[in-house]
């Protein structure tokens, strides 16, 4: 994928400001690859945003964002979106009412999950697999195959011997708060680079361009750097952009008004 319109300035950077203001000026149909782990508006306490909004505006916020990616989302681009269960039903509404196609529910379940005293505990979120074009899109099955049942339980020699693309729950552990790879200077939620890995590997390319329109932490960014995909990261906070920029070990991060 060519990359001549874009300023090097804002490749393979995190950019601060609000990502319904920064994703109309990035080229259309730019994107190999979207991730977006939004707010989940659940009452989480974040620097520069209020988790806190009501129904009928939270989902006029995914709305204007779900536009705003869609644009830059390339012809034959895929878009994962990390969210909790309560969103899930009305986000999957709106990406069909796109005309975006479904391809996974993904449900990444993990330990130390949130402790509830009048309810089960949350040990899952889900990501939400979308295509842009269901008959022209990447999967590099081969980038993500695991070792199968067949062969490592039952030595079954009708086994593919490259071993299987795995399933649609994905056991990863969270990145807790006394982990080493917990970035100390960003957002307190933070995806494991597990997960990342397996969605930028088999969803893009080489040289293919990831976006995030929720920078965060920055785990996206960093796996796509260290895979070789380009990346362009939005982040609201421009503390947790410093954060970002440290994790990757490069340039300060792009202010945009």
């Amino acid at each position: 994928m060519s990359h001549a319109r874009f300023a090097p300035l804002l490749l393979d950077q995190v950019i601060v400001g609000d990502c319904l203001d920064v994703l109309p000026t990035l080229p259309p149909r730019c994107a190999a690859l979207v991730f977006a782990d939004p707010p989940f508006n659940i009452g989480y306490e974040y620097d520069q945003y209020d988790d806190r909004l009501t129904r009928a505006d939270y989902l006029r916020f995914t709305d204007d964002w779900f536009a705003a990616v869609l644009r830059v989302l390339a012809p034959d681009g895929s878009l994962f979106v990390q969210i909790a269960d309560e969103w899930a039903g009305y986000l999957q509404v709106r990406l069909d009412a796109l005309g975006l196609t479904w391809r996974n529910t993904i449900i990444w379940s993990f330990e130390f999950g949130t402790h509830q005293q009048h309810k089960f505990g949350r040990d899952h979120q889900q990501i939400l697999y979308y295509v842009r074009d269901p008959k022209r899109y990447t999967f590099n099955a081969d980038a993500v195959r695991v070792p199968s049942a067949r062969q490592t339980r039952y030595g079954d020699k009708r086994a593919d011997p490259r071993g299987r693309v795995p399933g649609d729950v994905w056991h990863f552990p969270r990145v807790c708060g006394t982990f080493h790879s917990r970035n100390k200077g960003g957002v307190g939620c933070q995806t494991p680079e597990a997960v990342l890995d397996r969605i930028i590997r088999v969803a893009s390319d080489p040289d293919d361009l990831v976006v995030d329109p929720f920078a965060g932490s920055g785990t996206t960014l960093a796996v796509a750097k260290a895979l070789g995909r380009h990346f362009v990261g939005i982040e609201l906070s421009a503390a947790y952009a410093d954060g970002v920029r440290r994790r990757l070990g490069g340039r300060s991060p792009v202010s945009v008004a």
